[in-house]
């Protein structure tokens, strides 16, 4: 019995605004697969059409991603080779595409990534913030009372943020941030290569008030600078545990936190809190 070889899964980057974004490799594949596995068929089309490509389509958008998933396992297991692609930038990344992947890990496929576009880094390089280390967080909870504890639990991270944040949702995120972050410098990238892209930069409470006063329309990526080293002065340090014990946040959390911001011994900062009361 011949023993049928497996094809091969493309992770294929595509453009996230300007149809103009994408690699000639990128093209050649879509060219070349036996079929693409899409998000949604309709959105992809507007691309594969642009550079006159007629292929067998899947969509594995929403709910049909599972289901989907396993149909295309099937074609890679039968020979075929499959471009897996997303509406825009990179499946898997705050993107569908997670689940076929890991199916085709768990088959023994080929997987061969196409790089290409993305909001993230391109938002990066305009923002002028430090880019030499950086933490992307993707898309925040929706539910402010889960965000705001991921923000929490973020506040003391040194590295440069970047989110990504829907438009419904920007000034409550902006709002929250500036509240747990504090006045940090912040660039706000909106409509990343498209036709309405702008950049704004300044401090979250300065950015609030602008949005505030235009347009809200479109994706967003949201690039904030990262917690400040702070010196160790106890006297400042007490301030920032009583600011925040007032927000209603424990004692033994409040100076856990502040103790690691300012590199005092926690023991020496709680007995001092108590003492100072």
């Amino acid at each position: 019995m011949r023993c049928v070889a497996k094809g091969t899964l493309f992770i294929v980057s595509t453009p996230i605004g300007n149809l103009e974004d994408i690699t000639l490799r990128a093209l050649r594949v879509l060219k070349e697969v036996d079929v693409i596995a899409a998000e949604d068929t309709r959105h992809s089309l507007r691309l594969l059409n642009h550079y006159g490509i007629s292929k067998s389509l899947i969509s594995y958008w929403g709910e049909k991603e599972k289901a989907k998933a396993e149909e295309t396992i099937r074609r890679l297991n039968s020979g075929q080779s499959v471009a897996l692609i997303s509406d825009a930038g990179t499946p898997g990344i705050s993107d569908p595409g997670a689940v076929l992947i890991k199916r085709a890990i768990e088959d023994s496929v080929k997987i061969v990534p196409i790089p290409g576009p993305t909001a993230m880094i391109a938002a990066l390089t305009v923002s002028g913030l430090p880019t030499e280390e950086f933490l992307f967080a993707g898309f925040l909870p929706p539910k402010q009372t889960r965000r705001r504890k991921v923000l929490s639990e973020l506040s003391l991270e040194k590295r440069t943020f970047v989110f990504y944040e829907a438009p419904h949702r920007v000034l409550e995120c902006l709002s929250d941030m500036t509240e747990i972050f504090g006045a940090r410098r912040a660039v706000i990238v909106k409509e990343v290569t498209k036709m309405h892209e702008e950049v704004i930069r300044g401090k979250l409470p300065e950015i609030i008030e602008y949005l505030k006063g235009s347009t809200i329309a479109g994706e967003y990526v949201i690039v904030t600078e990262g917690q400040e080293e702070k010196s160790g002065n106890a006297e400042d340090a007490l301030r920032e545990i009583r600011g925040l014990m007032k927000k209603g946040l424990g004692r033994k959390e409040a100076v856990s936190r502040i103790a690691k911001e300012y590199r005092i011994g926690k023991k020496e900062l709680y007995d001092r809190s108590l003492s100072g009361e």
